[in-house]
Formats: structure tokens, sequence, C-alpha cells
């Protein structure tokens, strides 16, 4: 039976896990081209958060893969740039901007290699990327700090905690600037509507007084 005092924190870590972003991992084919496109995968991130991108390329004869982190900024910073991968790749960087942050990879064929195993060339990918509280180790925390099984627990929940209240700060943030834009196009959508009304008036006044002025002249009104 699990004791009580447990039964707290079983409940938080539970609601936690629930609500808290997790880890994203893919395994896909890397097709080999003279000149290959990139192929990105993208995941959202805040400013200051840890990535972790672990990526495992698989062997492949006559082919160079070449990973690059970027944001999805205009200005697409890369944050880093590796190239010729194989085997376990390990990549840390921390996000600068809000939005979200994307692993791309190049897989460049060898002029080399031609026919039917150019055509079929490709590298099979691994892909394993954490984000905030999920890219820290705190095995090695625990190991460094000397922490027994339960601190390590609640070290992780505070992580997850605060990585959570952070969401709801970002988010909290935006639903005022969302606010704040839609009561300022309500504003400029009033006044323009003020201003077309005002408009339509002044024109049909100075309409009647040019074709009573036309009338008169004309002899046909008095």
């Amino acid at each position: 039976m699990r004791p009580a005092s447990q039964t707290p924190l079983c409940l938080l870590s539970l609601a936690i896990l629930l609500f808290a972003p997790s880890a994203s991992a893919i395994k896909f084919n890397l097709p080999s081209y003279r000149t290959p496109p990139a192929k990105c995968i993208w995941n959202a991130a805040h400013p200051g958060a840890l990535v972790i991108v672990t990526a495992n390329v698989g062997p492949g004869p006559g082919q160079r893969v070449d990973i690059e982190i970027i944001d999805s900024s205009p200005q697409k910073n890369i944050y880093l740039s590796k190239k010729d991968i194989n085997g376990e790749t390990r990549l840390a960087v921390t996000a600068h901007t809000e939005g979200e942050v994307g692993v791309c990879f190049r897989n460049h064929l060898d002029s080399s290699m031609s026919g039917d195993k150019a055509k079929n060339a490709h590298r099979i990918v691994d892909l394993d990327v954490d984000i905030g509280a999920d890219a820290v180790d705190y095995n090695a925390i625990a190991n460094q700090e000397s922490l027994s099984g339960l601190e390590t627990e609640m070290r992780k929940l505070e992580g997850m905690v605060k990585e959570i209240v952070d969401e709801m700060t970002y988010l909290k943030k935006r639903e005022e600037r969302f606010s704040s834009t839609n009561e300022s196009t309500q504003t400029r959508v009033q006044n323009f509507a003020w201003f077309t009304i005002f408009s339509l008036i002044a024109l049909g006044a100075w309409q009647i007084l040019h074709l009573r002025a036309f009338f008169k002249r004309k002899y046909l009104i008095d």
C-alpha cells in the first residue's frame, strides 16, 4: 500500500506530466542529392530555454550529412552548424527568441556516385529533441549535489512547474497583446466609420447646394 504522504506528490507529478511539454523524437529517411534541400524539424521554445538535440545518423557511403540549428525569426538566426556528422551527435543550444527552433539536415551526394546507387541513396536519422526541463540531466545534478531519489524527483518537479509557470505567463502576455491589438483595431474602425459618415453628409450637402445654384442659373427655381 502506498504511504499517504506520497499521495499528494504522485498526484502533483501526474498533473505536471499531463500539462508539461513532451520531448520530440522522430525517425526518418534522409534522401541524398547533389544539391540537397533542407529537411527541418521544428519545436516550440521560449527565450532562454535549453535545447538538447541528439541525432543518430545511420551509415551511408558516398554521402555527407550536415546539421544546422536555426530559429523561426525572419532573420533565421543560426545557433549552430556542423558538417559531416556520423553516428550519434549531441548538440546543445539556448533559444534566444520566442517561436520555434528548427533542426535542419542536408544529405549531400558524392559526385562519384551514379546510377541506381545515387538514385536510391539515403541515410536513416533518429532525432531526439529535448527542450526546457526535459533537457536537464538530473542524474548528473544528483551525483554532483549528492541528492537522494526523492530530492531528485522534487528537483524535476520544480523544473517542470517553472516551465509551466513560464508558459502561462507567456500565454497571459500574448492574450494581453491580442486584446490591445483588438481594441486598437476597433477604435480605428470606429473612427473610420465616423469619418465616412461625415464625409458622406458633407458630400450630400455640397451636391444639394451645387444643384440649387445650377437650377437658379437656369431659372428653374426661384
